[in-house]
């Protein structure tokens, strides 16, 4: 298993902003896309609606954990942003867990088997 590459360009997050295919979930919104590296990238945004710094720093942690969880299944070649929601901090990591294993999922993007 490689390392985790993040997206830290804002081109990146605009790009998948605007050409990505969405997923939304009241605790997440999944951004997908095809990239030509053939690598998995990913970012994660948390906005100011979220709550203030605690809040917003939870939520990108639960994030990040459900997406190291679901890593090894994800087939290579693309890119994902997970935009944290409102609700985002207030629930266990589970739900958050299963809402990006449903985004992947309808996205396509999951290994078979």
């Amino acid at each position: 298993m490689s390392e985790y590459i993040t997206l830290k360009d804002n081109r990146d997050f605009s790009r998948l902003y605007k050409r990505g295919k969405s997923f939304v979930s009241p605790v997440l919104v999944t951004y997908v896309m095809k990239n030509k590296s053939g690598n998995l990238r990913f970012g994660i945004t948390t906005g100011k609606k979220v709550g203030k710094a605690v809040k917003r720093t939870r939520s990108r942690r639960v994030i990040r954990a459900a997406y190291y969880q679901i890593y090894p299944n994800i087939k290579n070649g693309y890119d994902f942003v997970f935009v944290a929601r409102g609700k985002t901090p207030y629930v266990k990591s589970q739900i958050i867990y299963s809402a990006m294993l449903k985004h992947l999922k309808t996205a396509g993007v999951l290994k078979e088997g």
